[in-house]
């Protein structure tokens, strides 16, 4: 295993783009807003995807320019999922714009069809899901034999324009809205990232690449999905353990804040240790992912094995610390801890990543 030092600090280009991305979403993606459109069955919001993904060109931030991107990284694109995640902001930008396009970056992009849907996903006309399971991990089973057949909880894949389709054959595009093609929504945990279940019988679909090839390139797709998911888990754990620790500020029992009680002090000190452990983690992950590191498996492992528990403690916490005003609908920590939670399942469990680590370095458990 080749040794390399990663860049865990941001740069002031990405500062800066994380400002932009805050502003936004702080107007158009606020907390309460996300929850009148979960409420109303429509967590996406067209104008906010377009504000984002087109105007703001984050759609095509791992697009070579000259296939109409804007020729960023994953290191960029990390801290756009962080600010996704710290406002839990109901966007297909990790499966459309992560997933979807990285897989597609693993074709032949000068074949007229990759190139085309590339140029399409990162001008943010249209949008793509690769259809699996979101549970789904870089080493899982990925495909099929044939293109008909089903498939359950495919994350946006009631909203995608386009499917990513593995089998045995090829790696196909099918037209979401073609004959052929039945999606039933699902009713998902985190409701703010729709999963549907999907029926090919008879669809017609455009032949991308060979299996080999293909399976190469979904296996692309979902590693640079689980690293830079690290950075959405980094982003929801941020915002639950600083709107938490503003909340004992404030609360005040006995006539002092909640916060100054030595039991809650060192809670909230044992957190933020491992928040920042966790940045440290999802930074490894999307620097080695950026580099094209030989090291990216490890890192992208050590960063799922380690930031989706932390986002889900930070969440739990922040319910549990905001007392009765935590376990209400109104407030927004049920959604933290719902897309926390949600994500911990995402593109491999925790187990099978710390399985992985185990092996990558050598480490295999008892027999």
């Amino acid at each position: 295993m080749t040794e390399t030092t990663p860049d865990l600090l941001y740069s002031e280009a990405e500062e800066d783009l994380r400002a932009a991305v805050r502003s936004l979403l702080g107007d158009r993606a606020e907390p309460a807003s996300v929850l009148a459109r979960a409420e109303a069955g429509t967590p996406y919001e067209g104008p906010l995807w377009h504000a984002l993904g087109a105007e703001m060109g984050l759609a095509g931030l791992l697009v070579p320019e000259k296939l109409g991107g804007q020729g960023a990284g994953h290191r960029e694109a990390a801290v756009v999922l962080e600010e996704i995640g710290r406002s839990v902001a109901p966007v297909p930008y990790l499966t459309s714009s992560v997933i979807a396009t990285e897989t597609l970056l693993g074709l032949d992009t000068e074949s007229p069809q990759v190139a085309s849907l590339l140029s399409e996903l990162a001008a943010g006309r249209r949008t793509a899901a690769l259809a699996l399971p979101f549970s789904c991990g870089p080493d899982s089973p990925q495909e099929r034999e044939e293109l008909d057949g089903t498939v359950s909880a495919v994350a946006d894949g009631a909203t995608a324009d386009v499917l990513l389709v593995p089998t045995g054959r090829g790696l196909y595009a099918v037209e979401a809205a073609g004959a052929g093609v039945a999606r039933e929504p699902l009713t998902p945990l985190d409701l703010t990232r729709p999963l549907a279940a999907l029926a090919f019988d008879g669809a017609g679909g455009t032949v991308l690449a060979d299996a080999g090839t293909g399976r190469a390139a979904v296996r692309r797709g979902l590693l640079a999905g689980a690293g830079l998911l690290a950075s959405e888990q980094l982003g929801v754990a941020e915002w639950c353990l600083t709107s938490t620790v503003a909340y004992v500020r404030d609360r005040k029992q006995f006539n002092r804040p909640v916060g100054s009680f030595q039991a809650l002090k060192h809670r909230l000190a044992q957190l933020w240790l491992e928040v920042v452990s966790a940045r440290a983690a999802a930074r490894a992950a999307a620097d080695a992912l950026a580099t094209a590191s030989p090291d990216a498996p490890l890192s992208v492992a050590v960063a799922q094995a380690y930031c989706s528990g932390v986002a889900v403690r930070a969440a739990e916490e922040c319910v549990q610390l905001h007392g009765g005003i935590g376990m209400t609908w109104e407030h927004p920590a049920h959604l933290y801890l719902k897309r926390a939670k949600s994500a911990q399942l995402a593109l491999g469990s925790a187990g099978e990543y710390r399985a992985a680590v185990a092996e990558l370095v050598g480490l295999p458990g008892p027999s």
